[in-house]
């Protein structure tokens, strides 16, 4: 008997583990079965493999029961994920349904899942861009947080690494606020696209519209060729798992890439519980998993350990490891972990019509969505009431109009002359928030989910100064559509609850000092260094660009930081 349990352990022994296999854990496995570690990557939801599990990819929208649409009994059974704009028929099975794993809201909070392998990885908006020296320099120069303890320099190299492999389409615009990467071609502007970049470069010194950089193949070079992808086909049904992998996802590349190192174990349906903790040793033996089918424990062991579940699920994983030494959560002496979550607001749009360029119309598809905004607001020094700013999207586009009032051959006629309409512009905010001490996760004392992990408190809320930022957007976004020439401008709350924006970072955050943060510049936990967290938890402020690129980096410069170490041990 004693040699099959010590048979047992060792079956169950690796180098490393990574918890979560979205965009960053995906990334962590890769970097670490290059370097030659047996890794185990757990994923608490089902397998889904590239391809062959992408049931709605190319089926047309006729052969949809209903259209593409959720049916009302859905709308009423899962309110959080009809909130979500990707959640349609053609995707609805790479979301967790509400009452799948409940949460808390001690106030409205809208957390968007997706637990399978690739996690969200499959249902990303694709936008990918840098953050500068002053998103980095921001939280010391005004004042709010803790500094940051990396700078652009530390990370720009990872930013490079991550790119290549990816592949982001984007233009070399030269600005210091929103760095260049190593990109392929970039999608162009259409013509009322171009005709406000032209526009705002004229008339507002400081802002800039460019084309929006996204992790699509515009022109694959043989990195891509070598993991069996393709040239994207602007098909724009990303949302369904794409077969010809034009976009980055973990299933796509990362995953398969670290399988083909044959240095790879991936454990789906496997639920962490918590990471172990020698206290003996100081550091992490492993991590304990419930196996989502059997609903048994088991306990998987490794000399470093990466915790990659997305923001919430890292902070829950983290918070429920427990031990004498660690009573309030593994690394959490100073009871900051869970505190000071943020995210993006992005509450705000404005439309607009242009009846210029009238001998332009779009056909096709940009996969990359249009113009996007760099953040011009509190960049270098402080100018307005308020802290930091805000980053945009941006675009135009016209629709065919057909008159299917009449019947008969007037409705015939009028289906079949189709008119065009005026140009439609449009735009979204994509606002910094400020990290609050009172934005925060906790785990409940009592209730548990069926896995037999505590419930999670989810207590995070918009401020004052959000809607400050906003308005400050409605202003300088009406201004710069009036000197473009633009009509009938309109402004719009949508009413996104926090969450909605998908984008939650922090409670686990970098800086220098153990006592007022968890992590320190490697991204390893103060007070377990062979804990590491790469993914939105560790972030210490939100800046305005999408964060999953600089989540890929830091996963990538994490890893070759805890390699070394393992070396030198």
């Amino acid at each position: 008997m004693a040699n099959i349990a010590v048979d047992s352990i060792k079956e169950r022994t690796f180098d490393a583990i990574v918890i979560g296999s979205g965009a960053s854990g995906g990334w962590a496995a890769k970097e670490l079965t290059e370097k030659g570690l047996k890794t185990l990557l757990l994923e608490r939801g089902r397998d889904v493999v590239h391809v062959k599990d992408y049931p709605t990819t190319n089926l047309y929208p006729y052969e949809f029961e209903h259209r593409g649409e959720m049916t009302h009994a859905d709308k009423l059974a899962n309110p959080i994920a009809n909130r979500c704009y990707a959640y349609k028929e053609d995707s609805q099975h790479f979301f967790v349904k509400d009452d799948e794993h409940p949460y808390v809201q001690e106030k409205d909070f809208d957390w968007i899942r997706g637990y399978q392998v690739g996690g969200k990885s499959l249902l990303w908006a694709r936008q990918t861009q840098r953050w500068s020296e002053y998103d980095f320099e921001g939280p010391a120069r005004d004042g709010f947080v803790v500094d940051w303890p990396i700078r652009y320099a530390d990370i720009a190299p990872w930013y490079s690494h991550v790119e290549r492999f990816v592949g982001i389409a984007g233009n070399r615009d030269g600005l210091a606020t929103l760095p260049d990467g190593e990109f392929l071609p970039g999608y162009p502007l259409n013509a009322v696209e171009d005709h406000f970049r032209n526009t705002v470069n004229q008339h507002f010194k400081g802002r800039h519209i460019i084309s929006a950089r996204c992790a699509h193949l515009s022109q694959p070079q043989p990195i891509h060729i070598e993991q069996g992808r393709v040239q994207c086909q602007n098909r724009k049904l990303c949302q369904r798992g794409c077969p010809f992998g034009g976009y980055f996802s973990s299933n796509a590349s990362t995953i398969p890439w670290a399988q083909k190192t044959g240095n790879l174990s991936l454990r789906p349906h496997s639920v962490a519980h918590s990471v172990l903790y020698d206290e003996d040793s100081g550091r992490a033996t492993g991590v304990k998993v419930i196996d989502t089918n059997s609903l048994e424990e088991i306990d998987f062991y490794a000399k470093v350990v990466f915790v990659n579940a997305s923001t919430l699920n890292t902070n829950l994983i983290l918070l429920n490891s427990i031990s004498n030494r660690f009573p309030e959560g593994l690394g959490n002496d100073n009871g900051l972990m869970g505190k000071f979550v943020a995210f993006h607001n992005y509450t705000a749009r404005i439309s607009a019509e242009y009846d210029g360029l009238l001998q332009y119309r779009t056909d096709g598809r940009n996969p990359a969505g249009g113009g996007y905004i760099p953040n011009f607001r509190n960049v270098m020094k402080q100018e307005t009431d308020f802290l930091r700013g805000w980053a945009a999207a941006f675009g135009a586009s016209r629709y065919e109009n057909r008159d299917s009032s009449s019947v008969g051959d007037e409705l015939k006629q009028g289906l079949l002359n189709s008119t065009w309409s005026n140009w439609r512009v449009h735009s979204h905010m994509m606002a910094e928030t400020i990290p609050k001490e009172q934005n925060r996760v906790w785990l409940d004392a009592d209730k548990k989910d069926k896995w037999g992990v505590p419930l999670l408190h989810v207590s995070v809320d918009y401020a004052d100064d959000d809607w400050q930022r906003r308005q400050d957007y409605y202003d300088r976004m009406t201004e710069m559509y009036e000197a473009a020439g633009f009509t009938n401008i309109k402004t719009q709350d949508d009413g996104r609850r926090p969450g909605n924006d998908i984008h939650e970072m922090g409670g686990v955050r970098m800086g220098h000092d153990p006592k007022t943060s968890l992590l320190n510049k490697w991204n390893q936990l103060h007070l377990c260094k062979n804990v590491y967290v790469t993914d939105g938890a560790c972030m210490t402020s939100t800046a305005t660009q999408n964060p999953t690129l600089t989540y890929m980096a830091l996963a990538a410069r994490a890893v070759d930081h805890a390699v070394k170490e393992l070396k030198i041990a």
